[in-house]
């Protein structure tokens, strides 16, 4: 069992690898997407696909996974610190993409790397902590990634900006570095100050459980089969928000600098956003906690539709608040909640790869929404996903209160 605080040096490296993970690999791609376009070519709409590729390989990494973890698992921190490593070199080697096919190459493998990296990551550093603030501690990893957008955010002037026609090959070599050194320092402090984690059976409720199989644990609608399905719209939806939305002010004209600071905004944001949603699900662990967060991210997506800018950002800086990093940290939590130790990593990585399907479907929809109807009803189609994923978390919630009911 572990029995660290949340606040401890393996969550603090855990959240440094988010910065990689999901702010460098994943999302600064919908932020350099104009400086792309003007150096490779290709439409909005085929360039977006490419968000496809990249969650496809994202779901070929999570469906791998679980029988490596089963087959070797006490290597979990090994697989882990080559999976960190290659990554950060993976970003480095996409900055040298010339045409669309091999930029999708790598975007593939930097889905199927961080795919590993998401799931062994918050395995390793949630098993060191005690199981009272295992929420906290996934909020401040997964502010990690907020840090990530943040910073993403800043590199604008130099990724947008119509003078600096290689400035995003420049970031992508800097993101890239920063990753291999994150995956030594979370390697050394897992083999260093580590203690060894012992799993428990009594740190999860559901102990009579233990044996059930985990398809059983995670498709059943009187289990989980809400809380993932919410999660799987999540997905859908905000990667759709975070792929054409700085393309969408760049065609409003709004200015590099300003458009970064948006981006930037969601970010900072999305900092408190890690650790009040973390202490949020300590302390309400429920799926009506999870709705809530998603409702009034729906609300802030549209305000793209108002086409008033001051409301734009205003729900932009919502998204980054409640219902950007909120999500997956409390789905993470929630999972630990009501699942066997012994099962976690299994049940943690076929959520996430429910959680890249509706990646892989957001990217299709959004993009032929793009292409017929304009950038602006791309963005806005985000809105539906979210309003879904947060009904059926509330539907989740609901069964949650009958059973405690009972």
């Amino acid at each position: 069992m572990g029995t660290k605080s949340a606040f401890n040096w393996i969550t603090l490296w855990a959240s440094l690898l988010f910065v990689v993970i999901l702010g460098f690999s994943r999302l600064s791609y919908g932020m350099f997407l104009p400086g792309i376009q003007r150096v490779i070519g290709g439409s909005y709409g085929q360039l977006g696909l490419l968000g496809t590729v990249n969650f496809i390989g994202y779901l070929v990494g999570t469906l791998c996974l679980p029988p490596l973890i089963a087959r070797y698992p006490a290597r979990k921190p090994i697989l882990n610190g080559i999976t960190c490593l290659l990554l950060g070199l993976t970003l480095i080697g996409s900055a040298a993409s010339d045409h669309v096919i091999q930029l999708g190459l790598w975007r593939f493998a930097i889905g199927w790397l961080s795919a590993f990296a998401t799931v062994l990551v918050l395995s390793i550093a949630l098993d060191a902590v005690r199981p009272a603030e295992r929420g906290a501690a996934s909020g401040l990893i997964w502010l990690g990634g907020s840090a990530g957008i943040l910073a993403t955010g800043l590199f604008a002037p130099l990724t947008i900006d119509p003078s600096h026609l290689q400035g995003w090959r420049y970031a992508w070599v800097i993101m890239g570095v920063f990753g291999v050194l994150a995956a030594f320092g979370f390697a050394f402090v897992t083999r260093t100050k580590g203690d060894e984690i012992i799993p428990s059976r009594i740190e999860s409720k559901p102990s009579d459980n233990e044996s059930e199989p985990v398809h059983r644990l995670l498709w059943s609608p009187k289990k989980l089969l809400f809380l993932v399905s919410s999660y799987f719209f999540f997905g859908s939806g905000y990667i759709i928000y975070f792929t054409y939305l700085i393309p969408y002010l760049v065609s409003k004209g709004i200015p590099s600098l300003y458009a970064g600071l948006i981006w930037s905004g969601i970010g900072f944001a999305g900092l408190f956003n890690g650790w009040i949603g973390g202490k949020a699900i300590d302390r309400w662990p429920s799926g009506y906690t999870l709705a809530s967060g998603l409702t009034l991210g729906t609300i802030g997506v549209c305000g793209v539709t108002t086409n008033n800018m001051f409301l734009t950002v205003l729900g932009a800086a919502l998204i980054g608040l409640v219902s950007f990093i909120t999500p997956p940290l409390m789905t993470t939590a929630l999972l630990r909640r009501h699942v066997p130790p012994r099962a976690y990593a299994a049940c943690l990585s076929l959520a996430t790869a429910v959680f890249a399907a509706g990646q892989m479907l957001g990217p299709l929809v959004g993009g032929l929404v793009v292409e017929r109807y304009g950038l602006q009803s791309g963005v806005a189609s985000s809105a539906i996903f979210m309003a879904i994923a947060a009904a059926l978390a509330g539907l989740f919630g609901h069964r949650q209160r009958k059973l405690v009911e009972r």
